[in-house]
């Protein structure tokens, strides 16, 4: 059992890993700029779940975290780090951002650090154990807990140990985790979403995924 913080866990992407993870048997924590609208949420997934979550500001849920999800819009990604880069000190960061540019979220775009994963390296220091992954995981199928997620997640960091710590927890979602190697490798990752928005919509598809082919299942750690 994994105590996780969603930092900003109440939009669409964090309300489905919410709803997984205590699922799954995490304790989970859904946070918020405004505490009020954490808890709201919090008491609203528990209700839908059946397992207890519970909700606050984004600084007040990460006090007890072992890992820290960061679900923001991009625009929201700098300042949000910026504010709580104390607070998130010795704890493992997820960071699922993706840095689209809308209205035009169907093409790449490139931030002027290369990577959102990489700006918040920057942003955080050495003192936060960072991964970047959940960039290619449909938030319709994540909200929807009976429905298998179809797809394969892809997991950057520069150390072994933060890896594979984030692998097995996202492995508790019902997905495959892959090493995709050092957090740099974030940059194909990221860039990969506009190209899956694209498909959604030139296919009609409710949320496209990846597989990788050619890795056998007990090769997977």
């Amino acid at each position: 059992m994994t105590q996780i913080a969603l930092i900003g866990g109440t939009g669409k992407e964090g309300r489905g890993l919410a709803l997984r993870w205590a699922r799954a048997g995490h304790d989970v924590a859904v946070g918020s700029r405004d505490a009020k609208r954490g808890e709201a949420c919090a008491a609203e997934l528990s209700e839908r779940s059946g397992k207890p979550i519970v909700g606050g500001g984004n600084e007040q849920v990460l006090r007890s975290a072992e890992i820290a999800i960061l679900s923001v819009p991009y625009n929201a990604h700098q300042a949000t780090l910026t504010g709580l880069r104390h607070a998130l000190a010795g704890t493992i960061l997820i960071d699922i951002t993706v840095p689209l540019a809308p209205p035009r979220v169907r093409q790449v775009h490139l931030p002027a650090g290369q990577a959102a994963a990489l700006e918040a390296r920057q942003i955080l220091g050495d003192d936060v154990r960072l991964a970047a992954a959940l960039h290619h995981v449909s938030s319709v199928h994540l909200a929807d807990v009976d429905h298998p997620i179809d797809c394969d997640v892809l997991v950057c960091a520069d150390d072994d140990d933060t890896r594979a710590s984030s692998m097995a927890l996202i492995s508790d979602l019902g997905v495959r985790a892959i090493d995709a190697g050092p957090l740099r490798n974030a940059i194909a990752l990221e860039s990969l979403t506009p190209v899956l928005l694209y498909l959604n919509r030139r296919y009609k598809s409710s949320g496209c995924g990846i597989h990788i082919t050619g890795i056998r299942a007990g090769n997977v750690t």
